[in-house]
């Protein structure tokens, strides 16, 4: 049987797959241009916006799943 939080993830995998399948579905010339600019980036600010993305989102899987 699989846990709760294996489920957890595997839906917020899926729902991660539908957005961005979406993005690149609407306007693949805007993703392709993002991408460059991803490269052009540097990895310090890559990676300070990793962390933020990353932070939040664990906010809010914290504040949705905390019992009331």
């Amino acid at each position: 049987m699989r846990s709760i939080a294996f489920a957890d993830f595997l839906i917020g995998l899926g729902i991660l797959f539908v957005l961005e399948g979406l993005m690149f579905a609407a306007s693949p010339n805007w993703m392709r241009k993002a991408m460059k600019s991803a490269l052009a980036t540097p990895d310090h600010v890559l990676r300070a916006v990793g962390i933020a993305s990353a932070v939040v989102g664990l906010i809010l899987i914290w504040v949705m799943r905390r019992p009331v």
